[in-house]
């Protein structure tokens, strides 16, 4: 079997107050896994490819630690919901919302994200 490589000229955007911010290339994103990348004004950002091509982005500081680790995390479902496990906690983060599966009181930022 042989594996080609993904090629798309769609850039993965995210809503920022100011308009839409450009990440990176949609071939970047290995569904299932999470990248990382800075704001414009210093925040970073996770984003994540499912492996049904939806596209998700919350805040990467873990809010337990601090440490800006969440798109290194592992992801899943639980319920029906996509989620992020810290990696350092484990902690999980409702993709979609930002709500913690295991925490009522806390919530990550979340962004609308687009692939253009």
């Amino acid at each position: 079997m042989t594996l080609a490589v993904e090629t798309t000229d769609l850039k993965v955007q995210l809503q920022l107050a100011d308009g839409w911010f450009t990440v990176c290339d949609l071939s970047m994103l290995v569904p299932g896994r999470g990248v990382a990348a800075l704001l414009p004004d210093g925040r970073q950002v996770a984003v994540f490819r499912d492996r049904a091509d939806r596209l998700y982005a919350v805040d990467n500081r873990d809010p337990f630690t601090g440490a800006a680790v969440l798109s290194r995390g592992l992801t899943g479902t639980h319920e029906g919901r996509p989620f992020v496990a810290s990696p350092l906690l484990k902690q999980r983060f409702d993709l979609a919302g930002g709500q913690c599966l295991d925490d009522e009181s806390v919530r990550l930022a979340v962004y609308e994200v687009r692939a253009l």
